[in-house]
């Protein structure tokens, strides 16, 4: 017969997986956005593709914000089986929010304000690294990538749009750069594994310690990661097939037609900045608001600020992207409130 404590583990990764299959529908807009709208890659193939390469960059990149999230914002002796169930049921119900309503949003800022929940709740916030590191990032690494893109969008990518004739509908004409838009989108893929799958990862890791009595050291926490990323790489896959290409047609479409130029700048410049922040800093940053940020520079650089800001489907980004966290916040904070209260959680 399972042992009790076995089976009850089932709840949490039942949730984690949840989340990761809406942190895939989120993470395949950045990722495959301008390959798709080329008709470069077949829907069918991009959600495996996609799977791949997250699971990749989670396994290769991935250890740093693990540890961060699983350890950085509450102490992790906080992590027991229904408070890991909370926080990651309120970060996957905040971006079910936003993918429904076609929204990419960021899982690394539900995740980390999921976490803060009951951490306040607790009076066991770790405020030194959220608020002298995590927090500022959000803020820098956005501001960066449009201000890079927009040089590169006004400086390189205009004059050369009026020399040649690159664009989406004659892109079959140029092999190099089919390859560069289909490498571009795998390198994007990456980036996010190396950082989004740490959402799921770093709680159910330190959880698994607490429940199991397992030692708790550096190289326990890698290992109990590694075997989680085979479980939910898997189901980035799954959430880009079954709620990816609602999100992917909003980050494409809606806001700015650009070319295969300008999508593979947008494409290197985001994903370096993320992979950068995940390796030498191990910060949950997001990807989907540094694309953004670069989407929004390219359109600047051909159409005008007035004209890129004024448009409904941008406001409605910054109302989701402030609304999703706090819904996430209050979420955990309120189960985790109602949990206590009904002698789920040890005292």
């Amino acid at each position: 017969m399972l042992d009790p404590v076995y089976s009850q583990l089932l709840l949490p990764l039942i949730i984690a997986l949840f989340l990761a299959i809406n942190m895939g529908a989120s993470g395949t807009a950045p990722s495959f956005s301008a390959a798709y709208g080329a008709n470069l890659i077949p829907r069918s193939l991009i959600a495996g593709l996609f799977g791949i390469m997250v699971f990749v960059g989670a396994i290769t990149a991935g250890k740093g914000v693990a540890l961060t999230v699983g350890r950085g914002i509450i102490p992790s002796e906080y992590l027991t089986i229904t408070l890991t169930s909370i926080i990651l049921l309120s970060v996957a119900l905040s971006l079910l929010f936003a993918n429904l309503l076609g929204i990419p949003q960021s899982t690394s800022q539900s995740t980390v304000f999921a976490l803060s929940g009951p951490a306040v709740y607790f009076h066991a916030l770790k405020t030194d690294q959220l608020f002298f590191e995590i927090i500022p990032t959000w803020f820098i690494l956005p501001i960066l990538a449009f201000g890079l893109t927009y040089g590169v969008g006004k400086y390189i990518y205009t004059p050369m749009k009026k020399r040649s004739m690159f664009q989406f509908e004659n892109i079959k004409e140029h092999d190099a750069l089919q390859a560069l838009v289909i490498i571009a989108s795998l390198y994007v893929s990456f980036a996010i594994g190396s950082n989004n799958v740490a959402n799921a990862s770093g709680p159910i890791a330190s959880m698994i310690i607490n429940e199991l009595g397992i030692g708790e050291n550096d190289q326990n926490f890698v290992l109990i990661v590694v075997l989680s990323t085979l479980i939910f790489a898997p189901a980035f896959g799954i959430g880009s097939s079954l709620l990816g290409r609602k999100v992917m047609h909003t980050s494409g479409k809606e806001i700015v037609e650009f070319g295969p130029l300008s999508a593979v700048a947008i494409s290197f410049i985001t994903a370096s900045l993320l992979l950068a922040v995940s390796i030498f800093k191990g910060i949950p940053a997001s990807l989907v608001q540094l694309n953004m940020g670069a989407i929004l520079a390219i359109g600047c650089a051909k159409h005008g600020f007035r004209e890129i800001f004024s448009k409904s489907s941008v406001k409605k980004f910054w109302v989701i992207w402030v609304v999703a966290p706090i819904l996430s916040f209050v979420l955990s904070i309120v189960m985790t409130w109602i949990a206590d209260l009904s002698g789920f959680l040890p005292k």
